[in-house]
């Protein structure tokens, strides 16, 4: 195995504003991939599949002929539609969320797409033309690595835009009028493991073979192929995953109905929660606060303290998600005494990722009627000790750790195996490895209820902010 990485430019180009260059993700994309090959000293006859998982729904308009964006990415953290979502909200929300299983937020790309195209000009009439096309970021990759040949998106990525129809497994022809989004601009819907085309861009034709959301092929990745397994990612936000089988379930508590994946002519659903800022909290204290110089440097500062010394941070930068669904929130940090330190800050702000993610597990025990009994974790900020002990004494259950944290790409390598062969079927891959850690309650539920407590009561601080007042 072989790992490669690179950052790349994160643009703010006003307060809300989240923005990536289309080509600086494609150039750092394949210049990471060819490190990884060289690195294992693979040629290209070797490698048997190319799988992708990517930020799901950061959307990217490009000319059809020339393969240039015509923008900046729009980043899934973007707020600059929220006022637009308020509009399609009081219009067509029900319609919405039961069609696509969303609620009706400027997280997913469909108001981004409509942004782009009434701000940037001339951009509607060549849509309209079929000059343009759309994209999240796995279809922009594929037609990139296939040259402009591949024009495509999986289940789980479509399901991601407000604009598919998670039970009919379409394009919704309601909602694109409703919202004035023209069709021509789509990609073609696909498998999540199925041969979609192939590269030269290593030096052979390579199947480009797996395509999954992150969260789902992290899903994928820690093998929970069966109905009530969970898992829940920390990243540049946190992401819980409950498998719910073949079936779509419908969320009393504000959860996400998604795709999982679709493998042949079987589709597997999913119930989601979305935190918007995880581990970008951290990153804010290394660019923002600039109280450590990098974000391994949180765990060993948060350990100077016993406790948060009462300190609570709610970090709604852009808002929160589930189960609160509140664009207009605004972070904070409350609890500040003279005795307060950079150590409660960061202490803080960890205890904040996993606060966010237990109100995620307490919306999807009610929905599901099942009570968590293990949660398995990925992502970088899984690879914190001190955070993971918190999540499980908040969710009085076991947390467990894999070997390998990274099973948001193992994910969509595992859906491109099984679609060239490699792999024969989903029962040869059902065993996960011994994990890294598991890591038990040590704290008492009544202890942990007074904790709760107290985070709600921040989180309803931080709702009651407005931007305009």
């Amino acid at each position: 195995m072989a790992l490669a990485q690179k950052e790349f430019t994160q643009h703010y180009p006003k307060p809300g504003w989240v923005e990536h260059d289309p080509m600086e993700i494609w150039e750092t994309q394949l210049e990471v991939a060819r490190q990884a090959v060289a690195e294992v000293g693979a040629n290209p006859d070797q490698i048997k599949a190319i799988g992708i998982t990517n930020q799901r729904e950061t959307t990217v308009l490009w000319d059809r002929k020339t393969g240039e964006p015509v923008f900046n990415a729009i980043v899934w953290q973007d707020r600059r539609t929220s006022d637009l979502c308020k509009s399609w909200k009081t219009h067509y929300g029900a319609e919405i969320t039961s069609k696509t299983g969303l609620v009706v937020d400027a997280y997913f790309s469909a108001s981004k797409v409509a942004w782009l195209l009434d701000n940037v000009d001339g951009l509607r009439a060549r849509a309209e033309a079929g000059e343009i096309a759309f994209g999240t970021i796995d279809s922009w990759l594929i037609w990139k690595l296939t040259e402009g040949r591949v024009h495509v998106t999986d289940t789980s990525n479509a399901s991601r835009t407000m604009l598919f129809n998670i039970e009919r497994l379409e394009w919704d022809s309601e909602i694109l009028r409703e919202l004035n989004i023209p069709s021509s601009l789509l990609p073609k819907v696909v498998g999540s493991s199925e041969v979609v085309g192939a590269t030269n861009r290593f030096g052979g034709s390579i199947p480009v073979a797996g395509i999954a959301g992150d969260q789902q092929s992290a899903l994928f990745g820690q093998r929970c192929f069966k109905a009530g397994m969970s898992k829940n990612t920390y990243g540049t936000g946190c992401f819980m995953l409950l498998n719910t089988g073949k079936e779509r379930r419908y969320s009393n508590n504000q959860l996400l109905s998604t795709i999982a994946w679709t493998i042949g002519k079987e589709t597997t659903y999913a119930l989601e929660g979305s935190v918007f800022i995880g581990g970008a909290a951290v990153g804010w204290l290394r660019d923002g606060l600039e109280i450590i110089d990098g974000s391994s440097e949180v765990e060993s500062l948060a350990e100077q303290v016993e406790d948060n010394g009462g300190v609570y941070f709610v970090p709604a930068f852009n808002g929160l998600g589930t189960p609160h669904w509140d664009q207009d929130a605004r972070g904070l940090i409350i609890g500040l005494t003279r005795g307060s330190t950079k150590a409660h800050i960061a202490r803080a702000t960890l205890e904040s990722i996993a606060f966010q993610v237990a109100d995620l597990a307490t919306a999807m025990e009610k929905d599901s009627g099942l009570e968590l009994t293990q949660l398995r974790v990925d992502g970088g900020a899984a690879n914190n000790n001190l955070m993971l002990q918190f999540q499980s004494d908040l969710l009085q259950a076991p947390v467990v750790r894999p070997r390998n944290t990274e099973t948001t790409a193992l994910g969509a390598a595992l859906l491109a195996g099984l679609a060239v062969g490699f792999y024969p079927d989903l029962a040869g891959l059902s065993a996960q490895e011994n994990p890294d850690r598991v890591f038990e309650p040590a704290k008492d539920r009544t202890e942990v209820t007074a904790l709760r407590n107290q985070w709600n009561r921040a989180v309803e601080r931080s709702k009651a902010w407005s931007m305009e007042d």
